[in-house]
């Protein structure tokens, strides 16, 4: 008997609204090598406002992962929610899996709408391809935000017991889930509280079948090149203003990773001094979802510039 309700579907619907509503439309831009790219771009930008990119990580789709987070910065930003490549409405035909080159894509999807100077905020595997921006783009990249991203993860730390996985297939079974059970066990590693305990299997499977069954070989190839041959030593700089926000109970990428980020120190530069860093108390990796004031807060104010957030500030609540 085929589906006649999606509550998934449905809540997509609304956050569609609700973009639309915020002064958003959406955009496919042909790349012309193979390559869409979906994105969520202001339907008028105002030349007054500074430009702000935010990436989403795996999981739910863009929408899903931003929409709070637009409804409070688009009153002082021209916002641009992109799909990076594999998610949402994204795709290519190259063989391409680097964050290097979800960089790129997103990159020539901001020159398409003429954005020339943007701030990037990535969460967790966006914040990868945030970083890489910076560090690829630094003349366009004004301000940095990496949000519980590994950038500093290197390939040894699997194999010495830093993550609750040993191996990127591993991680790859629980961020990639397929059942109603894998689901919950996404969701265990996610929220410090999982809410996955109390709905039922129907639900979970419904949200799977709408979020997490296309492209299903190639997000695992997107997890593989982020790991492969990964080294502190090669990580590239960056000079721009960075805030690093992280949940001290993160179990995806631990909060060591978030410290090891903020004093790494390039041959030239040194990010430590460069960079603030929120630790927001009783959150894990899905801080956005479970202390979502306690990271628009001082989001606004550094993208602002109207407040420094206190480095290594933690939030007692």
């Amino acid at each position: 008997m085929s589906k006649c309700f999606s509550f998934t579907a449905t809540k997509n619907q609304c956050l569609k609204s609700s973009f639309t509503s915020r002064g958003l439309r959406s955009t496919f831009t042909d790349l012309k090598d193979g390559t869409v790219m979906h994105c969520w771009v202001p339907k008028s930008r105002k030349p007054t406002r500074p430009d702000v990119v935010l990436i989403h990580g795996f999981g739910a789709n863009s929408m899903w992962q931003w929409s709070e987070t637009v409804r409070i910065l688009s009153k002082h930003f021209n916002v641009y929610v992109p799909d990076l490549v594999f998610f949402g409405d994204s795709y290519t035909t190259r063989s391409e899996r680097t964050e290097s080159f979800q960089a790129q894509c997103v990159k020539r999807v901001m020159e398409a709408n003429s954005v020339t100077k943007m701030s990037v905020v990535g969460l967790s595997y966006g914040g990868f391809v945030a970083y890489d921006m910076a560090a690829q783009f630094r003349d366009y990249v004004e301000k940095v935000v990496i949000c519980c991203a590994g950038v500093c993860l290197e390939e040894k730390d699997l194999k010495e017991g830093l993550f609750a996985v040993n191996s990127v297939e591993d991680a790859a079974n629980i961020l990639l889930p397929q059942t109603a059970e894998q689901m919950r066990e996404l969701m265990g590693y996610t929220f410090v509280k999982a809410p996955a305990k109390v709905l039922p299997s129907c639900l979970l499977t419904d949200f799977i079948d709408e979020m997490f069954t296309q492209y299903v070989d190639e997000k695992k190839e997107l997890l593989l090149a982020i790991a492969k041959d990964r080294k502190l030593s090669d990580l590239p700089k960056i000079t721009q203003p960075t805030l690093i926000v992280w949940g001290d109970q993160d179990k995806i990428f631990p909060l060591e990773l978030g410290y090891r980020l903020k004093s790494f120190i390039t041959p030239t530069g040194q990010l430590g001094e460069n960079a603030e860093m929120v630790v927001i108390k009783n959150a894990g990796h899905a801080f956005l979802y479970e202390k979502p004031k306690h990271f628009h807060k001082p989001l606004k104010s550094f993208l602002l510039g109207t407040t420094k957030c206190p480095k290594n500030a933690e939030d007692q609540t």
